[in-house]
């Protein structure tokens, strides 16, 4: 049998009555909000104290329903991601990653999803958890990493419907993949072992292990790289966010180090760096599982099981991160932002940078959406979207570069698109 997440159940027992926005069609309901409930972590840990929540405007939903499907496995789909590295005239395509494969989705401009191929691992007692875009740096042709229970990270030629590169080294599952926003063959994993792996694809080696000493104390569920590639930040089940830097001379000697290595004609294996000391650590912005973090320019924005994103910063708010003092462990909240009924873990938000735009969905079909203002990350305009048939938990959501389609993926083997409404969505 797959072995599969296992979820923190909630003490709510029966979901709320939705109200239906009047033009919604196909059983849809969409409900704006203006302001949220406030929340408590899972179990016996007391309700938290109101920080710097956001100021929530009601809006008008900004995204409406087009149409769902269910994969035939029958199983929960863990993971969605689309590639966003596609130019804005070609074809919108997106990832799911659940049960022992990895789908890949075509959002036609008209409206619908279209199946374009279906990976399968060997193995059928794999379970995907996550998935993420790269290119080859020869061909360019799309190349997607997924991984979850068995630990194998995999990455697949989606031209050739193949495998070309299996990378072993995590002792147990893989929660998280995120490729260098730079560096196309730069993959970085996050493990149940509690590290965090940076490899080369290109030359299928393992360039870093971060963890160790100062390392995450149990699984590292979530990990990000900022925009320029130069720091990490990951999340785990210790409570705990962690930021890494990759920018230091030794990194940048070892990644270009890493483009030439030949194993085939060294002696040695490559000289994997051992980083066991992160450049900043908190526990102070959550007080139960981090399953979901991603930076926000100096920012972040991370989650736990505690109905509430927060927008935060390392330091203070003055400071800048290459500021940060040794084992000061110091943040500034600059926003919540709250929703109901998600208190159980591993599941994940969805941010949209060049668009400024959250989406979060919960254990009952929900997905709440948040429009940030630039010029003040507290004032936002929320929304809620809802379909009468969308009634399992939404694991993770996915804007398409342009914002103009939103999709998740549920436990019951659903993938869900909405277009944005002010978007034109037609045939070319």
């Amino acid at each position: 049998m797959s072995k599969v997440k296992a979820d923190k159940q909630s003490p709510k027992e029966n979901t709320k009555a939705e109200n239906s926005d009047n033009e919604s069609i196909d059983d849809t309901a969409s409900v704006a909000t203006s302001t949220t409930s406030r929340s408590k972590s899972p179990g016996s840990r007391g309700r938290r104290q109101s920080r710097g929540h956001s100021k929530s405007k009601a809006k008008r939903p900004a995204y409406k329903y087009d149409c769902h499907l269910k994969e035939d496995h029958g199983q929960a789909i863990f993971g969605v991601s689309f590639n966003h590295l596609l130019g804005k005239d070609q074809p919108m395509v997106f990832a799911t990653a659940g049960s022992n494969r990895c789908n890949i989705y075509e959002c036609p401009r008209k409206g619908g999803l279209k199946l374009i191929m279906c990976y399968a691992d060997p193995d059928p007692d794999e379970v995907f958890y996550t998935c993420s875009w790269s290119y080859d740096l020869k061909t360019s042709a799309p190349l997607l990493a997924t991984a979850g229970y068995r630990g194998v990270i995999r990455v697949i030629d989606i031209h050739r419907n193949e495998s070309v590169g299996n990378y072993v080294g995590h002792g147990q599952a893989i929660n998280e993949l995120k490729f260098h926003p730079r560096q196309a063959n730069l993959l970085l994993s996050g493990s149940k072992d509690h590290a965090i792996r940076l490899w080369n694809i290109q030359t299928h080696v393992c360039i870093a292990i971060f963890g160790g000493v100062e390392g995450h104390r149990d699984e590292v569920l979530s990990i990000d790289f900022d925009l320029r590639g130069e720091r990490i930040m990951s999340s785990g089940m210790d409570h705990s966010l962690k930021l890494w830097r990759i920018d230091t001379p030794e990194f940048k000697d070892k990644i270009e180090m890493s483009r030439t290595f030949n194993p085939n004609k060294s002696q040695l294996p490559f000289p994997t760096i051992m980083q066991h000391f992160p450049e900043f650590s908190t526990r102070d912005i959550h007080r139960n599982y981090v399953d979901c973090v991603q930076w926000f320019g100096d920012f972040v924005l991370s989650k736990s099981c505690e109905n509430s994103i927060v927008c935060w910063k390392p330091g203070q708010l003055h400071q800048t991160l290459s500021q940060l003092k040794p084992n000061d462990p110091s943040c500034t909240i600059i926003s919540e932002f709250n929703y109901d009924e998600c208190e159980i873990w591993f599941v994940r938000f969805g941010f949209n940078p060049w668009h400024k735009i959250v989406a979060l969905g919960n254990q009952y079909g929900k997905v709440y959406v948040w429009e940030l203002d630039p010029s003040d990350p507290r004032h936002t305009h929320s929304s809620t979207l809802n379909n009468i048939r969308c009634t399992s938990i939404v694991r993770q959501t996915a804007f398409s570069r342009d914002a103009t389609v939103l999709v998740w993926v549920c436990d019951d083997g659903t993938v869900w698109r909405w277009n944005r409404r002010n978007a034109e969505v037609h045939t070319p």
